[in-house]
């Protein structure tokens, strides 16, 4: 709970401020710079299919051998992990300085008054990437550890520095462009520096020594792969989809996309932070053989990450139109829509998150990365056709909704195949709970909308219903008896109500 209370502190803090620094940057770069500034960092972030693989890979390794009390061969494996992750990057800094680079000049559409910033920006994207793929082992030590306070801390120091970078711009006559992409880059290096010097400070296989095993080395090598490919898939949804968009629209449109995608990492990072922080739990339940005990910690995590989801979704969505009026001066075009439906696909897809995690736990991943994987890599090839038939670029975010939905499916009879699990309880546990309270909950916000006129009032009010409408509804209908009893308890500890 302590964990958890930490992470959503963080996340609060992170979203507003996100958020608030989104306006800032749009206002200050303009909407052309700010839809270069994202497609051609786009390319860069591509990559970090690599970094989120390798985050995955470190922290499934580090928590089973936490799990499995040996803590000889989680010095070993973090030796062997910085080691591959350094040569990794290596590869990658030169891969993206020769490749990437020759895509830039010859492949996006950009201004060509903005070319040359667009250059450096992009080599200063680079260095972050590569100091991202540096840190990646420390990172996961912290969170292996369950260690989240410091988590927290260090993620609101690196956020509140990415504020401070816009603020200052307007102070230079430097390009604000150019600028803005080195001060970022110069957040990354200060948070680099921390979460390693944290680290080899708390914990002992972060200061141990050198140590090679070809191995090991071979087995986490297999399993990040496979890693990566499903990585990969978020890559071509979201980053190669944005640099595909700029073929065939204006900057325009994919500042708009940006902009929603901004909207949806900020919402849903409130179910990732809790997926964040139960991971370590299903890993160490699954190497200590506690099958059971981890399939009612997947049930519970499904709900709550659900939650956590549609209960800022459903004010948000509703209140859309308002809401981005109010955060950003000039909405650009179709940003209303493809906010709502990019929430959309969020939020089926925060159902998976704690089934992701079993399927990492088992180390079993190849069938499932290929299957789930290769489902979601259709949304590029799907929205290129739609593109190329001249459809309009919100049947992008449609498709992504749709194989989202699919992908669920396959996510659950494969976790069947790799452990004890039953589909019909999660059915019944889980499913047909979560569809009765967001029905009904649904019910009530948009009930209070339709009666009353667009204001700030109905805002706040729509806002209030949809929190408690759907809360006290998922508190009933969502959870078990035995769930309640627990949620009772919690409240009555931190209260200490008697």
């Amino acid at each position: 709970a302590k964990n958890t209370i930490m992470l959503y502190f963080r996340q609060i803090l992170i979203m507003l401020v996100s958020l608030y620094t989104v306006r800032v940057v749009l206002d200050v770069l303009g909407v052309v710079d700010y839809g270069i500034y994202n497609v051609v960092a786009g390319i860069v972030t591509m990559f970090t299919f690599l970094s989120g693989a390798m985050a995955t890979a470190c922290q499934r390794y580090f928590s089973f051998e936490l799990g499995r009390k040996d803590y000889e061969q989680l010095k070993k494996t973090f030796s062997v992990s910085l080691i591959s992750y350094i040569v990794i990057a290596v590869l990658v800094l030169l891969f993206a300085e020769t490749v990437g680079l020759w895509f830039v000049y010859n492949k996006l559409d950009i201004p060509v008054d903005r070319v040359h910033a667009a250059r450096l920006v992009y080599h200063a994207s680079v260095l972050s990437l590569f100091l991202t793929i540096v840190t990646t082992p420390y990172m996961a030590s912290i969170i292996a550890h369950e260690d989240m306070t410091v988590y927290a801390y260090v993620s609101i120091v690196e956020v509140l520095l990415k504020l401070l970078v816009p603020l200052l711009l307007p102070l230079f006559v430097f390009d604000k462009l150019v600028l803005y992409g080195y001060f970022l880059a110069g957040v990354v290096v200060i948070s680099t520096l921390i979460y390693r010097k944290i680290s080899r400070k708390r914990y002992e296989e972060c200061r141990s020594g050198w140590y090679w095993d070809k191995f090991l080395f071979k087995e986490l090598i297999s399993y990040t792969g496979w890693n990566m490919f499903g990585s990969l898939t978020k890559v071509s949804k979201f980053q190669a989809v944005n640099i595909v968009l700029n073929q065939y629209y204006n900057p325009v449109i994919v500042a708009s996309r940006s902009i929603a995608i901004q909207v949806n990492n900020a919402v849903k990072s409130f179910a990732q932070n809790f997926s964040t922080a139960v991971r370590p739990q299903i890993i160490k339940s699954y190497a200590a053989d506690k099958i059971d005990e981890m399939n009612l910690l997947v049930f519970r995590s499904c709900k709550a990450t659900f939650y956590l989801m549609f209960v800022f979704m459903l004010p948000l969505s509703l209140e859309m139109t308002f809401v981005l009026s109010l955060w950003l001066k000039s909405p650009p075009q179709y940003v209303v829509i493809f906010t709502q439906l990019i929430l959309l696909d969020a939020l089926i897809e925060s159902v998976s998150y704690p089934l992701m995690t079993v399927a990492q736990a088992t180390g079993k991943i190849k069938l499932y990365q290929v299957v789930v994987g290769g489902i979601l890599l259709l949304n590029l090839p799907l929205s290129m056709v739609a593109m190329v038939l001249g459809f309009s670029p919100v049947s992008v975010f449609i498709i992504a909704v749709v194989l989202t939905f699919i992908a669920f499916i396959f996510r659950l009879i494969i976790i069947k195949r790799l452990i004890r699990f039953s589909i019909r309880d999660f059915f019944i546990q889980v499913i047909l709970p979560i569809i009765v309270s967001s029905v009904i909950g649904f019910s009530f916000a948009f009930l209070v909308k339709y009666l009353m006129n667009p204001s700030f009032f109905r805002t706040i009010l729509v806002v209030i219903i949809s929190v408690l409408s759907f809360s006290l509804v998922f508190f009933y209908f969502g959870l078990s008896r035995n769930e309640r009893v627990r949620v009772f308890h919690f409240i009555k500890s931190k209260t200490g109500v008697r």
